[in-house]
């Protein structure tokens, strides 16, 4: 399904592929990638792919192990984007959910510094060509950018962004710091139960979304992408069917009014779909903070 995908994503002009090793899917998607660089839809160079480091190989002597593991999957020689996917790390090792005896995930806690070091170890070997974040709160942030010694600072930080929950904090604070805010989930997410809060609300139907959409006659979706968009905020959008896929390429082609930017900014209300309350005791939780 991801194969599929990512080749249509890549005929109708996407050029940002998003994924990470913990989907379990990036042989297939570096099959796609390859596929239609041979074919000659793309070259390599026109192609951002981001991978995130998972959170079995934050320890600094496994950073590189984990990154080369996306790398032999994809069958490609280096990433344009590699992130530490959580802060929240557990037991070092290629167990990708380490579990006790009573199915509780094991903690390991390394100064999230020393990995970013080894990560600043990846880009300079030429195995990637930027490093990032994602998932982290701004105090987070701030242990990387002000550490001694540092050589390069986060280029970006994804996080859940989206109208119930617009991380208009953490975006001031980036831009402060020249960090891109790049956005998942900005759909509402997937149902998927074994992430999702069973009960969230379906973002899409969301009426205020939903009438302006129909005011400027756009889907919902796209009304929602271009409002992440304007506000200067880079959107990853996930489709498996190839008219959404070019639907969201239309995202381009119209433009909110100020006052659409701030009705829909009011529809904050600090909902997060991904539920990562499961790690709520780990020391490195991002989200006790407020942004």
């Amino acid at each position: 399904m991801a194969e599929e995908a990512v080749k249509v994503a890549l005929e109708v002009g996407y050029q940002h592929i998003d994924a990470a090793l913990i989907y379990a899917n990036e042989v297939e998607v570096g099959r796609a990638i390859n596929a239609k660089i041979a074919d000659g839809t793309v070259k390599r160079e026109d192609v951002f792919y981001t991978s995130k480091l998972w959170s079995t190989y934050q320890t600094p002597t496994l950073v590189r192990h984990g990154l080369e593991k996306s790398l032999k999957d994809l069958h490609l020689d280096y990433l344009d984007l590699f992130l530490i996917h959580n802060p929240v790390e557990l037991k070092p090792g290629d167990d990708l959910i380490p579990t006790d005896e009573n199915g509780k995930e094991i903690y390991h806690n390394t100064d999230i510094r020393d990995t970013w070091k080894a990560m600043e170890d990846c880009k300079e070997a030429g195995l990637v060509r930027s490093i990032g974040v994602s998932n982290f709160n701004h105090k987070q942030l701030e242990l990387i950018l002000t550490m001694p010694g540092l050589r390069y600072k986060p280029v970006c930080n994804q996080m859940e962004c989206h109208i119930y929950n617009n991380q208009a904090k953490l975006l001031e604070f980036c831009k402060s710091h020249n960090i891109v805010l790049v956005a998942y989930g900005v759909l509402g997410s997937t149902r998927d139960v074994k992430w999702i809060i069973p009960d969230a609300p379906f973002l899409l139907e969301d009426p205020v979304l939903n009438e302006i959409a129909k005011k400027h006659g756009r889907t919902p979706a796209q009304v929602a992408m271009r409002h992440m968009l304007q506000r200067g905020i880079v959107v990853l959008a996930k489709s498996f069917k190839a008219e959404r896929i070019k639907q969201n390429l239309e995202v381009f082609k119209f433009e909110l009014s100020e006052e659409e930017i701030k009705s829909l900014n009011a529809l904050n209300r600090n909902l997060r779909y991904v539920d990562f309350t499961k790690w709520s005791d780990h020391p490195k939780y991002p989200f006790h903070e407020e942004y």
